[in-house]
């Protein structure tokens, strides 16, 4: 009997995805019967909570509890899941999300259930236009297009914890808003409703400071990269790890060619920071073509923001697509316009 490959959504068309045929692909304990494989589950929900615009089967693919962490704070439980789409889709109401990769893993169970957690890195691009108001203002008619990822622990069918990332500097300025002012008005809204973003990260920070060193992982050539690069700044090294004709895409909408332009747009993160600690929180990989292989990394970092002196924490997802021992294409995601209204907010109330 012939064993089918596991769901590769980087090079398989979305038809092809939305309509397996032949069977299991590999064993999901504790997840619904219909789904084939681990990557097979991320697509279909995603595609009937967005497309079919089923929001109300966000209440059986998520758990009551769940936590969602964003560089703007962290939500507890189901409903603010719920009340963000519905929220989205009134402000662009023909959004899309485009799979371009979902890179995963299957680690080990936690406490809870023994079955084993699977993790999805999922890579999206959005096309959509602003027909109703949104956080940033009033609607504009403008069209959109940004890169979110998604990164999803998941157990037995529903997912219990995600870490968003998306490009939110590139969606207020293609709204036509400018990204500091709309973190002044922001950081000045939470500050008339009683929040402060950057004491709800003191625990975060903490917890990176507490480890003294690069929290690591198993893999030797990120926990280099990440430790010369953005944790000490050391650009000299970055033909070590980029390849000369690397891709990448960053916040901003910025698409860069070479290590010279990705190290401008690293620089717009990591200069105006010092005693910089990262913290490499999960990694996962999965084979591309050839010897290629797909490797997401979501970090994050603890600093001290120079011109304030503020603690800081900062969130960030990366996925790298690793050819002959270098990075040959990037796409780093961090969320600007939280990062700015944090600082804002530190400034108000100095």
């Amino acid at each position: 009997m012939k064993t089918l490959p596991i769901t590769h959504v980087a090079t398989t068309d979305l038809s092809e995805m939305l309509d397996p045929r032949g069977g299991k692909r590999m064993q999901l304990p504790g997840f619904d019967s219909e789904f084939v494989d681990f990557p097979d589950y991320i697509i279909r929900i995603t595609d009937r909570i967005w497309h079919d615009r089923k929001v109300e089967m966000i209440y059986d693919y998520y758990a009551k509890d769940c936590i969602v962490h964003t560089q703007a704070g962290t939500g507890i439980g189901v409903e603010p899941v719920v009340e963000g789409t519905r929220a989205t889709m009134r402000a662009f109401p023909d959004r899309v999300l485009d799979a371009d990769n979902v890179i995963w893993s299957e680690d080990k169970p936690q406490a809870g259930s023994p079955n084993p957690v699977f993790y999805s890195s999922h890579l999206i691009t959005s096309n959509m236009t602003n027909e109703g108001p949104s956080e940033f203002g009033p609607a504009t008619g403008n069209k959109v297009r940004v890169i979110t990822i998604a990164d999803c622990a998941c157990r037995d069918n529903v997912i219990f914890e995600e870490w968003l990332v998306r490009d939110y500097a590139a969606i207020v300025e293609q709204l036509g808003f400018d990204v500091l002012e709309i973190a002044k008005i922001l950081a000045k809204s939470d500050i008339e409703e009683g929040r402060n973003v950057a004491l709800e990260h003191s625990a975060k920070i903490k917890s990176i400071c507490a480890a003294d060193r690069l929290k690591s992982t198993d893999d030797d050539f990120f926990n280099r990269f990440f430790a010369s690069i953005f944790q000490d700044k050391d650009w000299g090294r970055l033909s070590e790890f980029y390849d000369f004709r690397v891709g990448a895409r960053h916040p901003y909408g910025r698409d860069l060619y070479g290590p010279a332009q990705v190290k401008e747009s690293l620089e717009t993160l990591i200069s105006p920071l010092s005693d910089i600690q990262v913290s490499l929180d999960h990694i996962c990989e999965i084979p591309y073509l050839g010897e290629a292989r797909d490797v997401a990394i979501r970090w994050s970092i603890a600093a001290k923001h120079l011109e304030t002196q503020a603690d800081i924490y900062i969130l960030g997802v990366s996925q790298f697509r690793m050819i002959r021992g270098r990075i040959r294409e990037e796409v780093t995601m961090w969320d600007d316009v939280a990062i700015q209204r944090m600082l804002e907010g530190i400034r108000l109330r100095d």
